[in-house]
Formats: structure tokens, sequence, C-alpha cells
């Protein structure tokens, strides 16, 4: 039977998988590696792995929690805007690097420490600061919702710069003259269309908007 190098077996670590497998779900535009890939790329037999995953659904935990540990979260004492703000911008971040783990990022059964870490905080940053328990879970849910979400529109748009947005508009201009539909058209030239517009200004007006009603609801819950 054809084994690794014994200097292979002695340097896999699960660290090192879960950093390979995330690096190939990167390249790959989102698809998660096989067993057979993922072991390949690190140098050892497949079987080498289930030492550090007993099969895919560990390794996707790992994954999970490798994402989870990038993103920032409140420190203790910061003021709950700015810090779901922050945490916000850090997710937001992190899941357009990662464009494979939007999906997956609350589907785990078997949650790692890096991701109760992560809940515990921000659940905690909201208790501290008058938010009930159900106000805390309401906020919660709601601002994932909003950042999941943007991040799956963001990355779905056909359009980068400027001018990727200028040829996308061109058409459906002129779709919009033929057929009649003038409210299109105006919010295309009167704002998609001016000089500076980026689409990613739309995340911090839509999570402004929420984080001021949450404002105004968060020590009412029950």
């Amino acid at each position: 039977m054809t084994t690794e190098p014994a200097s292979a077996r002695g340097t896999l670590s699960r660290e090192k998988v879960v950093r390979a497998a995330v690096e190939m779900a990167d390249e790959s535009g989102g698809k998660v590696p096989s067993t057979r890939k993922l072991a390949e790329r690190l140098g050892v037999q497949a079987m080498a792995l289930y030492h550090h995953f007993r099969n895919k659904d560990a390794l996707l935990d790992g994954m999970v929690d490798f994402v989870f540990a990038e993103i920032e979260f409140p420190a203790e004492g910061v003021e709950w805007k700015s810090a779901m703000r922050d945490r916000a911008q850090s997710m937001r971040e992190a899941l357009i690097r990662h464009p494979w783990a939007t999906g997956l990022m609350d589907s785990r059964a078997n949650a790692g420490v890096a991701t109760l870490r992560h809940h515990d905080a921000v659940i905690g940053c909201l208790r501290s600061q008058g938010f009930t328990v159900a106000g805390a879970a309401h906020a919660f849910s709601l601002l994932d919702a909003y950042i999941y979400g943007f991040v799956l529109q963001e990355l779905a748009l056909p359009f980068e710069s400027p001018g990727d947005l200028e040829a996308v508009a061109g058409p459906i201009l002129e779709q919009a003259a033929m057929e009649g539909f003038p409210h299109l058209a105006e919010l295309a030239v009167e704002h998609a269309l001016k000089p500076g517009y980026a689409y990613a200004d739309e995340f911090w007006i839509g999570l402004d908007l929420i984080l001021d009603g949450l404002e105004r609801h968060r020590t009412t819950w029950t």
C-alpha cells in the first residue's frame, strides 16, 4: 500500500488542512474541494485527512469557523452602534473574500470555537447596552440577514467598475425607452450613472437605517 512520506504526515495539522481547503474554495470560485483534491494539494494520501476530519461535514465546520475567526467582533465597552457597524464591515469583507461561505455560515450544527466566541461577543455587546434578550435576538437576526443578503446581491451583479455599469445600463436604458419604463430610466440616469456612484455605498445606507430602527426598539422588545 502506498503511504505518504513521514515528513508529510508529521507536518500535517488541522489548521493546515482547513487553510488549504479554504484557499482551494476561494480559487475555484466557491466549490468546496473533494477529499482527493485536498490531499493532492497537501501532498498526502486522502486517508491522512481523516486523522483531522472524520468526514466532509466536519471539514465544512472547520472552514466556516476559519471564516468566523477573520470577522471582527465587538470588544467590551464599545458603543453598540459603532461595534455593529465595524462588525458588519468586517463580515462583508470576509464574505467577499470567501464567496462560497455565505450560504454556510449559519448552517453548521457543530459550531467551532471561533463561531461561538463571535456570536457570544455580539450578543454580549447588545445585552450590555440595553437590548432585552428578545431584542438582542431580533437585532442579531436582522443584521446578519441584511449582511448576507447584500453580499449575495453584490457578488451577483454583472458589473464591478463604473465602465462595467455603463455597459450594462446602456441596453437597459434603450429597452426602457422603447417599452415605456420612465422610472427605471430616471433611476439609472439620475442616480446609478452619476459620477462617483458605487453600489457598495448602498450597504452603509441600509445598515444605518437598520441601526436607527434598532435604537428605537432595543429596550422594549419582550
